[in-house]
């Protein structure tokens, strides 16, 4: 199998750059990848950081609940 040119943290960078309005096509130039590899990283990539996100809130949430307990 063929290993990846960048890392799984790369990959979420440039998903984040453009979640941040960086026009996809400047981005794909600058980092050297195709569109499709964009988009087929955004279908394999971007979910995942939503469900990260949705988790540490959660966490977050619980921590204050039990800190804001009287002992």
């Amino acid at each position: 199998m063929k290993r990846s040119r960048f890392s799984e943290e790369q990959i979420v960078g440039v998903l984040k750059e453009a979640e941040a309005g960086v026009p996809v096509k400047d981005l794909c130039r600058r980092v050297g990848i195709s569109d499709a590899t964009f988009y087929h990283w955004k279908a394999k990539y971007g979910g995942r950081l939503k469900k990260i996100v949705a988790q540490q809130a959660l966490d977050l949430d619980a921590l204050k609940v039990v800190l804001a307990k009287k002992w």
